[in-house]
């Protein structure tokens, strides 16, 4: 063996002593950010409209780490009060529904100045009439495109919001969900709705990996599609679908910011409250079995 390659061994074997004596930490994988949750108030909507200061107070209480809006209940005009209530109760504004219209012409900048204010990123279209039409859709798309460019610089973001409809109606061979993800730029959010998706029966899964980042939030909830067995409810982790797979997508994926909760269907004569609280302990669950 000569100096040189005698030089060399004794250099790497003391630089693999020095490794093997460094924490395992410095070498492990980056751990992924825990994906907080969060309550569409939709869910508990009538409570909201009784008492919205003591239904946050109840969504706080349960341990929803925030909240996405579905209306204000006489917060609409007051973007610091509701701020100071959300700041008071620890919780994060993790949304808002709202229609295309708060993001059109003049009545954009009013949208935008309320959301900045209570630390609201996320800017969701529930629905729109021109998302399934033939022609308008195309138009939609690029509509909400320029308006993601245009709040990115205010640092918010925009997107869509599915129901069953977006998968089960087509043009061509493709879904509108498929043509909207394709005419839109990725900084357009893919809000999937879990339970809506399910019952268009398609897979909510695939849709995940198929669009990687842009599922910035996510609708969990339990819905039950045709053909459902009798012993199945529309709760989260009682229905049918593969929660477990869907929670892994979201993490292997990335890009996910939040869990966000909604009840829709309130069986056994329970109250939406009690309901959405057995959505949100089974999802608990569901994430403790699996380490998340």
């Amino acid at each position: 063996m000569s100096l040189i390659a005698r030089r060399d061994v004794l250099r790497f074997g003391a630089a693999g002593l020095c490794a093997s004596a460094l924490p395992s930490e410095l070498f492990a994988a980056p751990k992924v950010p825990k994906i907080p949750i969060g309550l569409q108030l939709y869910s508990i909507r009538d409570d909201c409209k009784k008492d919205f200061d003591g239904a946050l107070k109840w969504v706080a209480e349960q341990g929803f780490e925030g909240v996405e809006f579905a209306g204000y209940y006489g917060y609409q005009n007051d973007a610091a009060g509701l701020r100071k209530k959300l700041d008071e109760l620890k919780l994060k504004a993790a949304g808002t529904h709202i229609g295309a219209g708060a993001l059109r012409g003049d009545a954009l900048k009013k949208t935008v100045e309320f959301h900045k204010a209570i630390g609201c990123n996320f800017l969701i279209v529930p629905g729109d009439g021109d998302f399934t039409h033939p022609v308008k859709s195309k138009d939609f798309a690029e509509f909400m495109t320029k308006t993601a460019e245009t709040l990115k610089a205010e640092g918010l973001s925009c997107g869509y919001h599915n129901h069953d409809r977006e998968f089960t109606m087509k043009d061509g061979d493709k879904t509108y969900w498929d043509l909207f993800a394709e005419r839109t730029s990725k900084d357009v959010i893919l809000q999937q709705d879990v339970g809506h998706t399910v019952f268009a029966g398609a897979d909510p899964v695939a849709y995940v990996r198929k669009h990687p980042g842009r599922t910035k939030t996510t609708h969990i909830k339990g819905r039950l599609p045709k053909g459902a067995p009798p012993e199945a409810k529309p709760f989260v982790g009682q229905d049918t679908i593969k929660w477990k797979d869907l929670v892994t997508a979201y993490y292997e994926v990335g890009g996910t910011e939040w869990f966000i909760i909604e009840q829709e269907n309130y069986p056994d004569g329970k109250t939406p409250m009690e309901c959405t609280k057995i959505s949100l302990d089974n999802f608990r669950k569901i994430l403790g079995e699996m380490g998340k």
